[in-house]
């Protein structure tokens, strides 16, 4: 997830107030509605979730190292702390950077787990957080990242088994980090293969990726792709229409290839949240960002609304209401009109993590700023929901913007799947918070 500037992307409620609101509150039951166009089950309830980030252990574990018990005691505090939010959605990163929090056959253990790659952490965090999730009634979607290998550009630090170095012809440096490259073939099978196997193995509600696929632009640098270019870019009006398609194909297959595994799993994306400015392009939103996704990453997410290629759009709508280059409110609405009569669903992607930042504009000084964002949403019925960034902010809730949010527009807890969890034995009452 980016979080920082456009080109990348007063009142408190008391802790008692929330305490008393959340054991007095009811529990709305969402079930799923038929097939939509882009593969999954749409429930009939708002998507309420928040991201739990373990790259660089920005929020999970707090540090690589922990005990298995300690590690899943702070897991499942996330968990209970959505559930006091009356949150209904985790999005769980388990592929952060070509590793795997869960024993992949593809790949090694995540170094955010033992802070040694490969290292086996002694249980399984995916499966552990897949039950726990639906124990509490809420929906685990698994969040990877499909290109990124490290944050660094040295292979000689991955794990010897690493398959970026067996087969080091698949990588490119750029930026001060390594990826895999997205034009080659056997990359795209391989990286699918890795994420699937998740898919086969695990209950998850949703496959998710964020924002990454031809990596941000860094000034001075080139992404040295020409071999692949030269091998496979003939046909192509330019190497930028040739890199559009690798990701254009990465997104179909991969769609494809879950819903033959498992139809009612869904696949997600949570992109930079500009396509095209409408300056380049009529199509565009009213912005003025310095990145494009179309243009820049090579991401054409519009087109994979339009194609129907993925169940559920999250842009990363990370700026406040006024914001001068690119305005929250302008750039819903345009998310709205372009997912109308898709039937890809429409999630908003919250920068809860500016929200009392002293660095941030006045905006998100006031912790209303993001309840604010809710109440516009009401406006476009294609929003149907909102997932907050991150995990580590949502717990600690800086100004109370989180508390506002829970109490102006949470007041029921809303559950998308009513056989999960609890409801499995029959208990469908209230939750305890």
């Amino acid at each position: 997830m980016r979080r920082t500037g456009v080109a990348r992307r007063s009142f408190v409620l008391s802790a008692a107030g929330l305490l008393a609101a959340m054991t007095t509150a009811g529990d709305a039951v969402a079930s799923p509605a038929g097939r939509r166009k882009g593969g999954g089950f749409p429930g009939a309830g708002e998507v309420r979730g928040m991201w739990i980030a373990t790259v660089a252990n920005i929020d999970w574990p707090s540090k690589p190292g922990l005990t298995a018990v300690r590690q899943e005691a702070e897991l499942f505090g996330y968990l209970d702390r959505a559930v006091e939010l009356r949150l209904n959605t985790v999005v769980l990163q388990v592929r952060p950077t070509a590793d795997a929090l869960w024993p992949s056959p593809y790949e090694p253990w995540a170094d955010c787990l033992t802070g040694t790659q490969g290292k086996d952490p002694g249980w399984d965090p995916l499966g552990t957080a897949v039950r726990a999730a639906h124990d509490r009634s809420l929906e685990l979607h698994a969040w990877f990242n499909p290109y990124r290998v490290a944050n660094h550009t040295d292979p000689t630090r991955l794990v010897a088994s690493h398959p970026a170095r067996l087969n080091p012809g698949w990588t490119v440096p750029y930026g001060g980090k390594l990826y895999y490259n997205p034009g080659l073939p056997e990359v795209r099978r391989f990286v699918q293969d890795a994420m699937l196997d998740a898919v086969r193995r695990y209950d998850i509600d949703a496959v998710h990726w964020d924002d990454y696929f031809y990596p941000y632009p860094v000034a001075g640098q080139t992404f040295d792709d020409d071999a692949a270019y030269a091998r496979y870019g003939g046909g192509f009006a330019d190497r930028a229409a040739w890199r559009r398609d690798n990701i254009d194909r990465l997104v179909r297959e991969t769609g494809e290839r879950i819903r033959a595994i498992k139809p009612h799993v869904r696949f997600g994306i949570s992109p930079f949240a500009v396509w095209r400015n409408q300056e380049t392009d009529p199509l565009g939103s009213d912005t003025r960002a310095g990145v494009q996704t179309y243009d820049d990453l090579h991401a054409d997410t519009r087109k994979w609304v339009k194609e129907g290629w993925i169940d559920y759009i999250c842009p990363q709508i990370y700026w406040h209401i006024g914001q001068t280059a690119a305005d929250y409110a302008k750039v819903l609405a345009w998310w709205s009109a372009t997912v109308r009569g898709t039937g890809v669903e429409l999630y908003v992607g919250e920068a809860l993590y500016k929200a009392g930042d002293p660095a941030q504009a006045a905006a998100w000084q006031d912790p209303a700023e993001l309840s604010r964002h809710l109440t516009l949403a009401r406006n476009h019925q294609e929003a149907v929901g909102h997932v907050f960034f991150s995990g580590k902010s949502v717990m600690t809730d800086r100004i109370g913007a989180m508390r506002r949010v829970v109490a102006d527009h949470y007041a029921d807890r809303v559950r998308l799947y009513p056989e999960r969890g609890r409801g499995r034995s029959g208990g469908r009452g209230r939750f305890p918070g």
